[in-house]
């Protein structure tokens, strides 16, 4: 009979005249995204999810939302759309802003060519929100903020990296771990946030929630 997660407890065998301990299951994993970047950057951390499982939310931010409070409404919203099966569940979203204004996730080439050029030259920031809710419904909640100074970019360079089609889909319409990163001239903060999790806030959180990472 294989084991499964609602299994008892298997009591241990005792060493040396050690009094008998319970075999704790390790906490089960579950992801809410679908994106390969969170799921690379979660194994960096050693952690392979128990199951992969993208929420389907409304992602429109409301009138007047700061781009703080939504990246960390979206993490909620996502992680409370996902059933847990007993496992936590893991979520993240990542805004790329322009003082207060949000930028989009870049869908067509036009809306990608009018992001790459507001933020040609200045900073924005990448705020990365993360959410992990336990299986009694419990929520931890972390937010990393970086800032991201592109070079003055050309419109010469803002057509080559359209045509290159790795901004498909990314918020702001750019992927730093792509062949943007050539063109960013300065970064602060997290690049894994940049990218979609960062590593530092999401192992605290894993670990406060008894992920055993080391």
């Amino acid at each position: 009979m294989n084991a499964g997660a609602d299994s008892p407890p298997r009591a241990v065998l005792p060493e040396h005249g050690q009094a008998p301990v319970s075999a704790k299951a390790a906490p089960r994993l579950i992801l809410a995204s679908a994106s390969p970047r969170r799921r690379e950057l979660i194994g960096r951390l050693g952690l392979t999810p128990f199951a992969i499982a993208a929420a389907d939310i409304d992602e429109t931010p409301r009138k007047a939302e700061v781009p703080r409070d939504y990246a960390r409404r979206m993490a909620r919203e996502k992680a409370l759309a996902v059933a847990h099966d007993g496992a936590h569940v893991l979520a993240g979203d990542t805004v790329v802003a322009l003082g207060r204004r949000i930028l989009p996730k870049a869908e067509d080439e036009a809306t990608a060519r009018t992001c790459l050029a507001l933020m040609s030259g200045r900073r924005h920031r990448v705020l990365s929100a993360i959410a992990l809710k336990a299986p009694d419904g419990t929520l931890r909640e972390r937010l990393s903020e970086t800032v991201v100074r592109f070079k003055p970019l050309s419109a010469e360079e803002i057509e080559a990296y359209i045509a290159g089609g790795e901004w498909h889909g990314k918020a702001g319409g750019y992927a730093i771990q792509g062949s943007a990163e050539g063109l960013i001239a300065w970064i602060g903060g997290s690049h894994s946030g940049v990218v979609g999790l960062p590593l530092y806030e999401t192992r605290a959180l894993l670990r406060s929630a008894g992920f055993p990472l080391g």
